[in-house]
């Protein structure tokens, strides 16, 4: 399936006092590419509310910490679904700086009816659309 890179600054904001990226840091990062690897598709998460009153919730993020990242640093998190089942999504994350991995990890993401907040399987379209590999 479709790969995506997005470029991340690490700011001030994001450290910890001797400059080193927090760890809980490395779930925005992550959660802001999942983002935008939807939004390559058309897919933003409020037109999942509006049109299918469903949203993505995070079931299980199973993350190892391979080196820190430090203030200033420019890194990419590369983005990819590696299956789709029922309700179900596998996204694979690496965080890079450079050619050095400093992060990976694999979120499972759940499908939930808002409504009734319990999973609901993704619309086969929206299954069709990410299972379809972007240029």
């Amino acid at each position: 399936m479709t790969e995506q890179q997005f470029p991340i600054r690490v700011y001030y904001e994001d450290t910890d006092a001797g400059g080193v990226v927090y760890h809980a840091r490395y779930l925005h990062f992550f959660e802001r590419a999942r983002t935008e690897y939807l939004r390559q598709f058309g897919v933003s998460q409020q037109s999942l509310i509006d049109e299918f009153d469903l949203a993505f919730v995070v079931k299980k993020a199973d993350i190892d910490f391979i080196l820190p990242a430090r203030l200033d640093d420019a890194l990419l998190v590369t983005t990819s679904i590696s299956e789709i089942r029922g309700a179900t999504v596998f996204f694979e994350q690496h965080l890079m700086h450079g050619d050095t991995a400093l992060c990976k990890a694999l979120f499972i993401i759940a499908c939930v009816n808002l409504s009734k907040m319990k999973p609901q399987p993704l619309p086969a379209a929206l299954k069709q659309l990410l299972s379809t590999p972007k240029e």
